[in-house]
């Protein structure tokens, strides 16, 4: 746990950032895992400092295509500032990989044990504020489009994990609500040479992550968009893809029924407030 002495240190660390937009679009990005940031007191978990570049840490040239997006659509956006291997905020407060002590084969010294003190603190300090302030912006953009919001997650993945290579570009993540997903899929695959992936190279029904926390929950139309991390590693390939995606992503926000609250089914169980 942080020493008192680092208590001024940590409530200097934003644990999110906004990039605003015109919210009465009724487009919204949400990005969970964009940076590799750590608050002061925490170091490098224990770790050396080229584990920090790695895909555990966060997904590489998400934050790029984020603002990218951001700024060719004019929505707004939110990503969490810290690095997954603190807190990740895409899982439940009560999932056992909300906290990882060890991840890819790399045991994070910082995070084992880890005292149930020191769990809630991240959960108040880190976790928290950031769902809190995705909450408000989705508020917000449902208020000034007099609409709810169509919301794209966005990640991205290694091309290879445990030995196994991943063919996919791109991956369509989903729980139940194909509405924002089927579309999507359709206009990637109709792209040249794209290799699309239908929940791969993750299955996306979990209960408790963000886009069931903030959008099954709420009925709110939605997808994950994962890209292959090696495609948008540098500059040149974050700005193809964010020329690829923000046409498509244009296209779904202009159709009306992804404005729509409608609280469906999900894989993982039971949906709080479905009858």
């Amino acid at each position: 746990m942080p020493c008192q002495s680092h208590m001024t240190a940590a409530s200097q660390f934003q644990p999110h950032e906004r990039i605003d937009g015109d919210s009465a679009m009724g487009l919204v990005f949400i990005a969970d895992h964009a940076f590799n940031l750590m608050p002061e007191e925490y170091g490098s978990l224990g770790l050396p400092s080229s584990e920090m570049e790695r895909h555990i840490a966060y997904d590489i040239g998400i934050e790029g295509l984020t603002r990218a997006l951001a700024r060719l659509t004019g929505a707004p956006a939110i990503m969490a500032r810290f690095s997954r291997l603190l807190i990740d905020p895409n899982r439940g407060a009560d999932d056992p990989t909300l906290i990882r002590q060890l991840y890819d084969g790399t045991v994070v010294p910082g995070n084992y044990p880890m005292s149930e003190e020191e769990r809630a603190l991240r959960l108040a300090r880190y976790y928290q504020p950031y769902h809190d302030a995705v909450d408000a912006l989705l508020d917000e953009v449902e208020e000034k489009a007099g609409k709810p919001p169509l919301v794209i997650s966005l990640h991205s993945y290694t091309p290879r994990m445990q030995g196994r290579e991943r063919p996919w570009h791109v991956g369509i993540l989903w729980d139940s609500d194909a509405r924002a997903v089927t579309p999507l899929l359709n206009m990637l695959r109709a792209e040249p040479g794209l290799v699309v992936g239908d929940n791969e190279p993750y299955d996306g029904a979990l209960a408790g992550d963000s886009m069931f926390k903030h959008c099954t929950v709420k009925g709110y139309a939605h997808a994950l968009i994962e890209v292959r991390q090696d495609l948008i590693s540098g500059e040149a390939g974050i700005q193809e893809w964010a020329n690829r995606l923000a046409p498509m992503l244009m296209d779904l926000n202009a159709q009306p029924e992804l404005h729509e609250s409608i609280i469906g089914p999900s894989r993982t169980g039971p949906v709080p407030g479905r009858e």
